[in-house]
């Protein structure tokens, strides 16, 4: 199934939730396979928004300030509510994006717990690789025990979804807090349990609208320190010193010492051998004439 990467644009929160609405309603098909759409996006103002069956008043209550002012910024807070469940989602730091399988595709067929654990499976992998600590939250420490627990909190809108996650309870009647507890198969930092990404999602006949949030602040703190050197490096600067003998400084190598040479002026060749017939030498090395030897008439 091909995928389609939307630009990344910033909009107000009732913009930024009907255009994921519409992913999800009126996409246009260009080709014989409808093909999956993915996009992340940013907002103008601090924004909140929550589940669609949440009570408005119940929301307002869990806002900073009543959810009037931002106490941080002192800007107007903006509320949305989303197409998709859940809980209330504070979007003044996060990075929000929005997924859509179209109808026949394996994710979208399977029961809303499946393809709640797969997706962000995915996002766990992509922060993994970026150097993050992250799991998934563990459903009550058992194997197999997800295929049994219902999902509390993730937006499983309709009957029809209901059906498929294979339970049946209602929504909930107080506005709760993302972030503040994992549910099951969240990514989580993998050492202090920290929530760091948690989605809601909507069944309709047109397919599933996945909207997920990754909490910034807690996904930069799983960041994993910065890697040692490599053992053999270690043990090979440890076995240069004994507890009897103390490392001398290193010295430069001799190529790059420079010694200055005394100067002696230019060879000659000695006085001997530049000795002609008719000279003798004298004592002190200096040539003079023979004056008992005649030249030749």
């Amino acid at each position: 199934m091909p995928l389609h990467l939307l630009p990344i644009r910033s909009a107000g929160a009732a913009e930024n939730m009907a255009t994921d609405f519409l992913l999800l309603k009126r996409y246009p098909e260009t080709g014989d396979t409808p093909a999956a759409r993915f996009r992340h996006y940013g907002w103008h103002r601090p924004a909140f928004t929550f589940g669609y069956s949440q009570k408005i008043a119940a929301v307002r209550a869990q806002l900073p300030g009543g959810g009037e002012d931002d106490p941080v910024s002192g800007n107007r807070l903006e509320l949305c509510r989303r197409p998709t469940g859940g809980g209330v989602v504070d979007h003044r730091d996060d990075w929000t994006y929005a997924l859509v399988i179209p109808r026949g595709h394996d994710l979208e067929a399977a029961r809303a717990i499946e393809s709640y654990r797969a997706i962000h499976q995915a996002l766990a992998d992509a922060l993994a690789a970026q150097g993050a600590n992250v799991r998934l939250q563990d459903p009550a420490g058992q194997p197999g025990a997800a295929a049994f627990l219902p999902l509390p909190d993730t937006g499983n809108s309709g009957d029809a979804s209901r059906r498929r996650s294979g339970t049946n309870a209602a929504a909930p009647a107080a506005a709760s807090v993302c972030f503040v507890q994992a549910e099951p198969f969240d990514v989580i930092d993998a050492r202090t349990g920290q929530k760091i990404a948690g989605a809601a999602q909507k069944r309709t006949k047109n397919g599933l609208l996945f909207q997920g949030s990754v909490w910034c602040p807690a996904a930069e703190a799983a960041l994993l320190p910065a890697p040692l050197p490599p053992p053999p490096l270690r043990r090979r600067v440890r076995s240069t010193a004994t507890p009897f003998t103390t490392p001398s400084p290193p010295r430069s190598p001799a190529c790059c010492v420079w010694k200055p040479k005394r100067h002696r002026g230019p060879t000659l060749p000695k006085a001997n051998s530049m000795r002609s017939p008719g000279t003798t030498p004298r004592p002190n090395g200096t040539l003079f004439a023979n004056p008992c030897r005649t030249r030749p008439a």
